[in-house]
């Protein structure tokens, strides 16, 4: 009864992880669930390092979930993607596939592995009257407040994004008090409930490599995207509407080749920026990873690319 309904295969960036995922999932009848918060938008692919080819292997192509499901100009929240996470978990489970959970986006990852109680909150008119007033410090400030343990820092950064946390902090916030008083809490109409989520018990393999080596294939990997055509990529997405700030928004690739275009880095600086940028990412990424472990999360990891081992593991526990 507790045995594992389902693999996660985490890991930084440029850890292999898609690879290994592919290989276990031709072998066992698996489907590939993204755990990746940029690869859900169409047109973003060198940047954020997205292959559909590499879902085939063999020639036989391995179905994949939440790959190029919106345009980039569409917002995605956490809510939404465990939302869509559940409705993917389910169908594939109905078909009689192992759901395979892959990628390095922690906070996804976490929201499906620990069961995070989400809610959907609605835009609260009064409360954004009177968010207007008050500048960026005041704001991540009152976030802060509300939320002192804030482990998504990227909403301090655009004030749509921080407006929208405070909006979530302080429906949370009241939700907690009315319980407590002994009443009602919010309607579910307005919140949005999820229906119950489906159990989940998950075998997480995490994939590790030596730190000169990962420190080699993140800087190959940028290089070879680069030559592929990632500059041209991101100028394509503005030309087709997506505006400077929403690429500053997605960070990393798309935050400095667009300084690049619009011609406040030159082409060597911008690279060399964003090669150290995208290090010390997967640092913060192996550091989600440890605190997951302090939290209770059981990672079994295995070295590089090591196949043999991740078979091993999913033969052992998951049958």
């Amino acid at each position: 009864m507790n045995k594992p309904n389902m693999v996660v295969i985490l890991g930084p960036t440029a850890s292999g992880k898609t690879g290994l995922a592919v290989r276990l999932a031709k072998n066992r009848g698996g489907e590939i669930i993204s755990a990746d918060s940029r690869q859900v938008y169409r047109g973003m692919d060198l940047g954020t390092g997205k292959d559909l080819r590499d879902y085939t292997l063999d020639g036989v192509t391995i179905p994949f979930h939440l790959v190029d499901i919106l345009e980039p100009m569409e917002e995605f929240h956490l809510f939404a993607y465990q939302r869509l996470f559940h409705r993917c978990f389910r169908d594939i489970t109905a078909r009689g596939a192992l759901p395979l959970l892959v990628g390095g986006s922690g906070m996804y990852l976490e929201a499906v592995i620990r069961s995070y109680d989400l809610r959907e909150v609605p835009e609260n008119t009064d409360l954004r009257r009177e968010l207007d007033k008050l500048d960026m410090d005041a704001l991540a400030g009152r976030l802060q407040a509300l939320q002192p343990r804030l482990h998504n820092k990227t909403d301090l950064l655009d004030r749509e994004r921080l407006v929208r946390a405070i909006e979530i902090a302080e429906a949370t916030r009241v939700k907690r008090a009315s319980s407590a008083d002994g009443m009602p809490g919010v309607d579910p109409r307005a919140v949005g409930f999820m229906s119950p989520a489906p159990v989940i018990r998950p075998l997480v393999i995490g994939v590790r490599w030596e730190r000169a080596m990962l420190r080699r294939r993140i800087t190959d990997r940028l290089y070879a995207r680069l030559q592929a055509g990632m500059v041209e990529e991101v100028a394509t997405l503005h030309q087709q509407g997506v505006s400077w700030e929403r690429l500053n928004n997605f960070g990393l690739e798309y935050r400095y080749i667009s300084l690049y275009l619009q011609g406040l880095m030159g082409y060597d600086d911008m690279a060399k920026t964003l090669n150290t940028r995208i290090h010390q990412f997967a640092k913060r990424q192996d550091t989600w990873f440890r605190r997951m472990e302090r939290l209770g999360v059981v990672i079994h990891w295995i070295p590089g690319d090591d196949y043999a081992a991740l078979a091993s593991l999913v033969d052992r526990w998951a049958g």
